[in-house]
């Protein structure tokens, strides 16, 4: 660690090592984009008789695309005790390792039993990313980079998307294979040599690496004085966990502010999951088919899912770009919105084409796209960012980890039983259902979520608590 802080030192006060930094902690995110982009275009390549193994059944199918989800829910409930008790960078390690255990599997075999073998590891990384890297982002972040370096874990998972769609339609199975492995492989080995974040070392006692690395992160000498109020604040934070008698659930259900940032997490989170962009995903293929003979747009389907990579990637580096001058509430609101009214124009469109109204191709896909650009540039980076600005070192891992667990469990209900929902009372009833989600999450957060841009959390914590006396002495004659 000495010999990285004196190699990579900085001395005019530049912070190219946070963004170096952040660039590698969201590295496995982007190989976790790989593994779920690989899924897509390979369905139809295992159940094609001329595949590279047996032709998959439809029950094999359901287990390789479900029980992800399912290892990630059991996986996931420990990883914020995990990430609090052996640290960010181990947490960190033992994804990426379980990212090479994934790919070395498939590179093995790819029988039916290895691949859902390899789906059930990657529960791993599928809870692990979500929960120990936006922890360590941004506690190895300056407060005005929080937002800019946060929302590059959507931008690096879909990279990875788009690199697997473009990779499955360059080429073939085994070298896409072998390129999936060495991104985690080679990240793994530089991973190595990377310092663990200051607040945890002042956990573990170990203050004067801490200011090192801090003095590393902030390109300054370790005995340059703007250091100390960085330092002081972390101290204190933890002189404060240390003597909370409460564990982190107590915490969080009997004290007023962090309960009501718990619960706007949670709104946020879950409206989130259920926005439809999921769903979006699945019908794709449908819409690019309607569109065809409106507008001549005849795309393979490895073609079909590199549009929508692309979109994504657009969505995610807009949200990069603005993060920090919107603020998290403005783009909250506005992606959500966006996001709600291009469900309803696919919900317009599935009922009134069912109905024998004619309406041009370009419709469905426009909205299509709206959706899946609003959802990448606001609505899922936000959700993900949130839960770092909103809560304090001794409850990050906590609450990430119910989070993740509640949004996993989201994902498989909509995985499982959409099919049967759409069977019941139409896909167009569907759709109509995940606009008002989106329209009650945009109303949601103009009401009560806190904007916590630049704003510590003692800061949010006094803004809400002064929300709730307000509201307290409103009500009171």
């Amino acid at each position: 660690m000495n010999i990285l802080i004196t190699k990579l030192m900085w001395q005019n006060g530049s912070r190219i090592n946070q963004y170096l930094f952040a660039i590698i902690i969201t590295i496995p995110l982007l190989s976790f984009g790989m593994v779920q982009g690989w899924l897509s275009p390979m369905i139809s390549v295992l159940q094609s008789p001329d595949g590279p193994t047996p032709t998959f059944t439809s029950s094999d199918i359901s287990w390789v695309t479900s029980v992800t989800y399912i290892t990630a829910i059991v996986l996931g409930a420990p990883m914020g005790h995990l990430t609090d008790r052996y640290g960010r960078k181990v947490m960190t390690l033992l994804t990426t390792l379980s990212l090479i255990v994934y790919w070395q599997i498939k590179l093995c075999s790819l029988q039916p039993w290895a691949l859902i073998l390899a789906r059930a590891i990657a529960g791993i990384p599928c809870s692990a990313c979500y929960i120990v890297l936006p922890i360590y982002l941004k506690e190895i972040s300056d407060i005005d980079l929080r937002g800019a370096l946060g929302s590059l874990l959507i931008l690096n998972r879909n990279i990875g998307y788009l690199a697997s769609y473009v990779g499955a339609d360059l080429l073939s199975v085994t070298p896409m294979l072998w390129l999936g492995l060495l991104v985690p492989l080679v990240v793994f080995f530089i991973f190595l040599i990377m310092p663990e974040t200051p607040e945890f070392l002042v956990k573990q006692g170990k203050v004067d690496e801490a200011k090192a690395v801090l003095a590393w992160l902030r390109g300054v000498s370790v005995v340059d004085r703007s250091l100390e109020p960085e330092m002081d604040r972390i101290l204190k934070a933890d002189k404060q966990t240390q003597a909370e008698p409460k564990s982190a659930w107590g915490i969080i259900l009997h004290d007023k502010p962090t309960f009501r940032a718990f619960i706007i997490t949670l709104v946020i989170k879950i409206t989130q999951q259920f926005d439809g962009y999921l769903i979006v995903l699945i019908y794709a293929g449908f819409v690019f088919k309607q569109a065809e003979s409106s507008i001549g747009l005849d795309l393979s389907p490895n073609k079909q899912v590199m549009l929508i990579g692309i979109v994504q990637l657009l969505g995610s580096t807009l949200a990069t770009c603005i993060v920090e001058k919107t603020g998290r509430k403005l783009l909250l609101i506005s992606t959500s919105f966006a996001v709600g009214v291009g469900m309803m124009i696919l919900a317009v469109w599935f009922y009134l084409t069912a109905a024998g109204v004619w309406l041009p191709g370009w419709l469905p896909v426009l909205a299509m796209a709206l959706a899946i650009f609003a959802d990448a540039a606001g609505f899922q980076p936000i959700s993900y960012i949130i839960i770092t600005d909103l809560f304090t070192f001794q409850l990050r891992g906590t609450v990430s980890a119910f989070a993740n667990i509640c949004a996993k469990l989201s994902n498989f209900v909509q995985m499982k039983w959409f099919t049967n929902l759409c069977a019941l009372i139409g896909i167009h009833w569907t759709f109509l259902f995940f606009s008002i989600v989106c329209f009650c999450a945009c109303f949601y957060t103009v009401v009560a979520f806190p904007e916590t841009r630049h704003k510590a959390v003692e800061e949010i914590y006094a803004k809400l608590d002064s929300r709730k006396n307000k509201e307290v002495t409103e009500t009171v004659p």
